[in-house]
C-alpha cells in the first residue's frame, strides 16, 4: 500500500510539473502559432551570443550541457551552459593562447576534442575536465599537419596525407512553422549561417550566423526531456 501511494504521488508531481512548464511566460521574441517552436536571436541570448564566431561545439557532462564558441579569430572562447535551453548561461569566456581561427574537428575521448587551425592546419586539443574553464594543449604528436580518422571513443589515426579542408560556406537559413492551419508561415531568417549544432535530447538546434548564436527551441521535447529525467531519478 505504500509503495502505491508513493508511485502515485510521483506521478501528480510530474503531471503537475509538465503543466508548469507548459504554462510558464516564454521570453522569446519569436515563438510559432503553436508555441512548439520557438527563436531566440543573439539579442535575446547572453551578450556574448552576440559576437559572431567560426565554429561550435556541443559537450554533455554529467547532468550538464556546454556550448563552446570559437571567437575573435580563436583568441576567445565563448562558453554557455545550455542545460536548460530555456534558461541559457554565459560563463566567463576563455582567453586562448591560439594560433588563429580554428575549428573543432572531433571528441579525442570523453573530456577533450580535437580541433584544427585553419592558417596552417596543425592540430590541437581542448581540455574539457573543466568544463566551464577549458584549456588549449598543442602537443608534439600532433604538429604535423595531416588527415584524422576516429578509433573508437578514446584514439585516433594520423594519415600522412594532405589535409583537404572543407570550407563552411555561409548560407541564410529560415525558419518555418507549419502548425498554422493557414498555411506555412516564417518566423524568423538568420543571416549566414556557418554551422549548427543539434541537441536531440532537448530538440534544441545551435546556429551559428553573421549576428552572433541564435536558439531554435522546441518546448514539448523540452518538457519531454525533463520528466524523462525526473522518472530517472531514484525514489
Amino acid at each position: 500500500m505504500k509503495r502505491t501511494t508513493v508511485v502515485r504521488f510521483g506521478n501528480t508531481a510530474i503531471a503537475a510539473i509538465a503543466g508548469l512548464l507548459l504554462t510558464l511566460p516564454v521570453q522569446a521574441e519569436i515563438k510559432s502559432h503553436s508555441g512548439n517552436l520557438i527563436v531566440e536571436q543573439p539579442a535575446d541570448l547572453p551578450e556574448l551570443a552576440q559576437t559572431p564566431g567560426q565554429s561550435l561545439f556541443l559537450y554533455q557532462n554529467g547532468d550538464e550541457t556546454y556550448l563552446y564558441v570559437e571567437q575573435q579569430q580563436g583568441t576567445r572562447l565563448a562558453v554557455f551552459n545550455v542545460t536548460d535551453p530555456a534558461k541559457i548561461k554565459a560563463a566567463p569566456s576563455v582567453a586562448l593562447n591560439a594560433h588563429g581561427a580554428f575549428d573543432f574537428v572531433r571528441p579525442v575521448n570523453s573530456q577533450a576534442v580535437l580541433i584544427r587551425f585553419r592558417d596552417n592546419q596543425q592540430l590541437a586539443v581542448l581540455d574539457l575536465r573543466n568544463a566551464k574553464n577549458p584549456t588549449l594543449k598543442v602537443a608534439d604528436a600532433l604538429k604535423e599537419p595531416g588527415h584524422t580518422e576516429p578509433l573508437g571513443a578514446t584514439g585516433f589515426v594520423m594519415v600522412n596525407r594532405h589535409y583537404k579542408g572543407v570550407i563552411a560556406v555561409p548560407h541564410d537559413y529560415r525558419v518555418v512553422d507549419t502548425s498554422n492551419p493557414s498555411g506555412p508561415t516564417p518566423l524568423a531568417t538568420i543571416k549566414q549561417v556557418k554551422h549548427s549544432v543539434a541537441d536531440e535530447e532537448t530538440g534544441t538546434t545551435y546556429l551559428l550566423g553573421s549576428d552572433g548564436l541564435t536558439v531554435v527551441r522546441r518546448p514539448r521535447v523540452e518538457v519531454d526531456y525533463e520528466l524523462h529525467q525526473i522518472q530517472m531519478e531514484p525514489n
